[in-house]
């Protein structure tokens, strides 16, 4: 469960150099570490299922398509979201944790949306290559 307000508060006050919209990255932060700490998981495997979470409730709240490019735009914006997010907490590029989290969100919705988008096309040609087989 995320911190409540008094927590939330107890924060701010221990932070006396950071104010207003500077606490949103560390508050985020916290945030972050409280799924991965309730869970248990690693890193890794959070980006894994976030990426595949963001892919299928872009899906179901545009009415979209998985082979178009709406919910893919949907996970490269959450993703871009969190690394931004961790820039501004950290104070600097971490590029090694950076490019891995990037990588790890985004690989499997792409190949989920290039897969469903190609299909049709790799579906005709497959069936020319059996009428052409027959004849």
């Amino acid at each position: 469960m995320p911190p409540a307000p008094r927590q939330a508060a107890r924060f701010a006050r221990s932070c006396p150099n950071t104010y207003g919209a500077a606490m949103i990255p560390a508050i985020y932060h916290r945030f972050i570490d409280w799924i991965g700490d309730g869970t248990g998981l690693p890193d890794t495997i959070l980006h894994l299922h976030a990426g595949l979470a963001v892919l299928m409730v872009a899906r179901i709240v545009t009415r979209r398509s998985l082979g178009s490019f709406v919910p893919l735009s949907f996970v490269v914006l959450a993703e871009t979201f969190n690394e931004v997010m961790d820039r501004m907490h950290y104070g600097s590029w971490r590029w090694a944790d950076t490019t891995s989290d990037v990588v790890n969100t985004l690989f499997w919705p792409t190949v989920i949306c290039l897969g469903i988008r190609l299909r049709p096309m790799l579906m005709r040609l497959d069936a020319k290559r059996v009428r052409n087989d027959v004849v």
